[in-house]
């Protein structure tokens, strides 16, 4: 085999800060070839984006230090040169030309004063040296190439202007532009719906293949490594524990750390079975059999279950929820975006309903309305006998206690400036529940302890706990009234595969305790038909289907579900 392209070499990457030193990379060693895709796999913490960063030197020093190792790239048939040891001149000449990046926000790394097309063509100015009118051209044909609908137009608009997916393809896009030895994909589709990520994967794929492009691609989703990459890398707590063929790693994984997130996933369990947690592997040595753990080749028979007449707990009726998106010039609208057309359905006591679809469905637009936090256009949403749409503010405060949300991101609906301890126990002030502020810690001390935090952790601040517990802190905020109904809004999409079997282990195990009800929205139909006892698919504002989650997910009977289902990654079959 040829020299590898990039070579990484026993590297140790230190942060040094007032309180200690502590090693987020220690001692690795890894080699990426042409035309080759190498995955790393591991959850928050375990040294991915570190590890990608310091290949473009883009760790702020201090207070990152890099006490051993070297990264060689070799490019073009030069000489490899230590990307540790280049000045920054000549590191802004290699960054976006020769080793290109896609981060995992896109939103967040494209500028949203300049247009999409103005950033793409600045950035092919600035490398290739050519005029403004080719630079135009050139990003019109790479935003061809990535499969943007109508790129003249989109070459004039803004970020805000485009969906999630559209502005993942911009950043593909301005990645591409030079045509780059190397592509660094850290976390490009973690927000995604399934079928954007499928686009976007086979379009990482192709101009792969068609460039000979290495790629390191990062993920904690064992499903998209098994879909596009040629080798895996796994890390664990700053270090490799495991490496090798994608396949071998799937098939005869050796370290438990590897064991457990394989085994961690929804898809390969019935639902009502209790995940396994990585932990469960890490220390207890759980042995790991393919085959227990496979997803079934036959899918079983789903046995029509008796009609059960009960009344329902949420009722809605004829629900229209309508913004405008064209006006007049005097403010009248004339054109309206229907983001929830004419719903119908109802939700029952202590169910959980799964709520999917792409993005722009209508999804989180149905859930913060059956809050009543957006107000119907028409329509109406009962809630236990209650038309929300006719109550008056005081009325509503007083049902506030019985329905709850938690957020997708549980950073941003957690205040920076409150402890954890008293943004618990605000709602228990909010709505006079406790009046002792003893008392209250004590029941704030009993939620944490419910979501496997701890009573120490009271005093602590949003940011010194990591993703995984800042959502548990948020389920114990919405547990704090004891609500009947909560709406979890693509409340566990982002979260690590192991993260995430904790969380969705503890939402069962608080709703068998506790009898609420959920709407557990999110575009990850496996998740779903693991939680849910029943599946709503929306698309454009409407219900496609809804019925038995296990009926949905095994037997969908429209085309638009079945498509929805074809594009979850698969993961190496048997």
């Amino acid at each position: 085999m040829s020299a590898p392209l990039l070579q990484i070499n026993n590297l140790q990457v230190d942060f040094v800060t007032d309180i200690g030193t502590t090693t987020a990379v220690n001692n690795i060693t890894l080699s990426v070839h042409r035309g080759e895709i190498v995955a790393i796999v591991g959850e928050s913490g375990s040294g991915k984006s570190v590890t990608s960063l310091s290949v473009l030197q883009l760790l702020p020093k201090p207070p990152a230090r890099y006490t051993n190792g070297e990264i060689l790239f070799s490019a073009g048939g030069q000489e490899p040169v230590n990307l540790l040891t280049q000045t920054p001149e000549q590191m802004r000449t290699i960054r976006g030309n020769q080793i290109a990046m896609i981060f995992q926000e896109p939103m967040t790394s494209l500028n949203p004063v300049f247009t999409c097309g103005h950033q793409v063509q600045e950035a092919l100015q600035l490398h290739l040296k050519i005029g403004k009118k080719e630079a135009k051209q050139k990003t019109i044909d790479l935003f061809n190439q990535v499969r943007l609908p109508n790129p003249e137009l989109l070459f004039k608009r803004y970020p805000h202007q485009l969906s999630g997916g559209q502005k993942q393809r911009v950043m593909i896009a301005m990645a591409m532009s030079c045509e780059p030895a190397l592509l660094i994909c850290d976390e490009p589709t973690t927000a995604l719906d399934v079928t954007v990520q499928k686009t976007i994967l086979q379009l990482i794929k192709e101009l792969q293949q068609t460039r000979q492009m290495g790629v390191i691609f990062i993920t904690h989703d064992l499903g998209v490594v098994a879909e596009v990459a040629d080798r895996a890398v796994v890390m664990y707590r700053g270090e490799i524990v495991e490496q090798g063929p994608v396949a071998n790693i799937f098939t005869d994984p050796q370290h438990a750390y590897t064991k457990g997130l394989l085994a961690c996933r929804p898809v390969l369990h019935p639902k009502g079975e209790r995940l396994p947690v990585v932990s469960d592997f890490l220390e207890n040595n759980r042995t790991f059999d393919l085959h227990r753990y496979a997803r079934p080749a036959v899918q079983p028979v789903i046995e029509e279950k008796p009609g059960i007449v009960r009344p329902p707990f949420i009722q809605v009726s004829r629900l229209n929820v309508w913004f405008p998106s064209k006006k007049s010039l005097l403010g009248k609208p004339l054109e309206y975006t229907k983001a929830v057309d004419n719903l119908r359905f109802e939700i029952y006591k202590g169910e959980t309903l799964g709520l999917v679809g792409e993005s722009g469905c209508g999804k989180t637009t149905l859930g913060r309305t059956l809050l009543g936090l957006i107000k119907p256009t028409s329509g109406s949403v009962y809630y236990d006998g209650t038309d929300l749409s006719k109550i008056d503010a005081g009325t509503m405060k007083e049902m506030r206690k019985d329905i709850q949300i938690i957020f997708q991101d549980p950073y941003s609906s957690l205040n920076p400036r409150l402890t954890i301890g008293s943004a618990i126990a605000e709602p228990l002030k909010v709505h006079n529940i406790i009046n002792g502020s003893t008392q209250r810690k004590d029941r704030v001390v009993e939620l944490l302890e419910k979501v496997n935090l701890k009573a120490e952790h009271f005093n602590r601040y949003p940011h010194e706990f990591s993703g995984g517990q800042r959502q548990r802190i948020v389920i114990a905020r919405a547990l704090a009234l004891n609500p009947s109904f909560i709406v979890c809004d693509e409340s566990v999409s982002a979260l690590d595969v192991s993260v995430q079997a904790q969380v969705l282990n503890l939402l069962n195990d608080l709703k068998a305790e506790m009898g609420f009800t959920i709407v557990f929205i999110s575009h990850d139909l496996s998740v779903v038909r693991y939680i849910s006892d029943r599946i709503m698919v929306m698309n454009k504002g409407k219900i496609e289907e809804i019925g038995d989650a296990e009926q949905v997910y095994f037997n969908p009977q429209k085309e638009y579900t079945r498509q929805l289902i074809a594009s979850i990654p698969k993961g190496i079959s048997l």
